[in-house]
């Protein structure tokens, strides 16, 4: 079947957008996020494909650690440059915008879509990508590896127990199993609580 025109320009888009970010944000990530919850919407039979591919896509398109924008403008933007209407466009914002840990604590994405996008999101937040991720974007901004360890705390190891798809639980335990490893690892080797 052929690729999606929009969903190559997308892919594309954040290539660009992305350009020169090295403190886990950066394309890599988001093509990973894109590929894992298309991997999960196999799994998911009452999900709009076509949803989840753009809004895995433009998760981080208009995220505040990395754009001072508002109501998607970024996301927007691309998907009015592509003719996408707008109320495709709408629900595509919908599944973005119930991905952020930060802003959707506590709180179960209503659509199909969202839980796919923010499964696949949060798996790319733990296991050895996850452990890298944290590193660099401590790094980026200043943190000592020590000070980044109380995020494994803070959230990363909270995340297994918040997947919301039945795909997204099996390929978190394995992620999180390779978590506590690393952490027990690192404890033994510089004789610090963690």
């Amino acid at each position: 079947m052929p690729q999606d025109p929009v969903i190559e320009d997308a892919i594309e888009y954040v290539r660009t957008l992305f350009q020169g970010n090295s403190d886990g944000h950066g394309a890599d990530h988001t093509l990973r996020v894109y590929r894992t919850a298309m991997r999960i919407a196999d799994s998911e039979p009452g999900c709009d494909r076509r949803v989840v591919a753009l809004a895995a896509l433009l998760h981080d398109a208009d995220d505040e650690k990395l754009f001072q924008t508002e109501n998607n403008a970024n996301a927007r933007a691309f998907l009015a440059s592509r003719q996408v209407d707008e109320t495709l466009a709408d629900r595509i914002c919908e599944a973005v915008n119930a991905v952020s840990f930060r802003k959707n604590r506590g709180k179960r994405p209503e659509t199909p879509e969202g839980r796919i996008v923010q499964d696949a999101d949060r798996l790319d937040a733990i296991g050895a990508v996850g452990i890298a991720r944290t590193f660099a974007y401590g790094g980026r901004h200043g943190r000592t590896p020590e000070d980044s360890l109380d995020h494994f705390r803070e959230k990363l190891l909270l995340l297994k127990d918040l997947m919301n798809t039945p795909r997204g639980r099996e390929m978190a335990e394995e992620r999180h199993r390779f978590m506590e490893e690393f952490l027990r690892e690192w404890k033994a080797e510089t004789g610090e609580n963690s």
